[in-house]
């Protein structure tokens, strides 16, 4: 029988990654930058969201977002007209995920001193994302109506590592058959410690309750660094 070498690895292999996204947790930390990373899949309302959300927090936190795409700067180009707010446009080479080390190369070309909010968009996708640490201090996923309410059962890990979902376009509910009850339940069942707010961007319901979130946890940050 021929001989077969064995190699124990025993270092994971996102150890690299997590190492990076410590770094950019507490450098930004330091600076007293809150930094989200919002999820979802293509189709969810995630720039509409944000717009909705950064409008209603520019006039209260100094705001930046950078915005993940294989190709265009189409959703950066429309944060920036609708809330003049900076933006920054990432194309990752086709990949179906951003990672830590991605995420230290943007930074490097965006100045986050001064900001008290950097809003990362994901690219559009409920499985590669869920699995890179990023460096943000929160995971944010929108679920939207339309989708159903089942995506935590075929998503798991998505609703796992996210801190807060969104629950968005509730204003279509009448047509579609979603259930509100059964998502939450759902969501909880896989993290009992998320966050579930309702809302639609469309006609702003629900977005204030956001709101004061995010500016609690940027307190928060603040007061945790002096």
């Amino acid at each position: 029988m021929s001989e077969v070498r064995v190699i124990q690895i025993h270092e994971s292999v996102f150890a690299q990654n997590d190492r990076t996204a410590e770094s950019i947790r507490e450098r930004l930390k330091k600076q007293g930058t809150l930094f989200l990373n919002v999820m979802s899949s293509p189709g969810s309302g995630k720039t509409t969201t944000l717009v909705a959300l950064i409008n209603r927090l520019k006039d209260r936190l100094r705001i930046g977002e950078m915005d993940v795409d294989i190709e265009s700067s189409l959703d950066a180009q429309r944060v920036a007209d609708l809330t003049g707010i900076p933006a920054l446009q990432i194309h990752n080479g086709g990949l179906c995920h951003i990672d830590a080390d991605m995420t230290a190369r943007a930074l490097l070309e965006y100045d986050t001193e001064g900001l008290d909010l950097l809003i990362l968009e994901n690219i559009g996708n409920l499985v590669c994302p869920a699995e890179f640490d990023t460096g943000a201090h929160r995971n944010v996923t929108i679920l939207s109506v339309p989708e159903g309410d089942d995506k935590p059962l075929k998503y798991p890990l998505m609703y796992q590592v996210s801190d807060v979902v969104l629950i968005n376009k509730i204003d279509t509910a009448d047509y579609f058959d979603f259930s509100l009850e059964k998502a939450r339940q759902r969501i909880l069942n896989l993290n009992p410690k998320a966050l579930i707010f309702p809302i639609s961007a469309r006609t702003g319901e629900g977005l204030e309750a956001v709101c004061e979130w995010i500016l609690q946890e940027a307190e928060r940050l603040r007061d945790s660094e002096g």
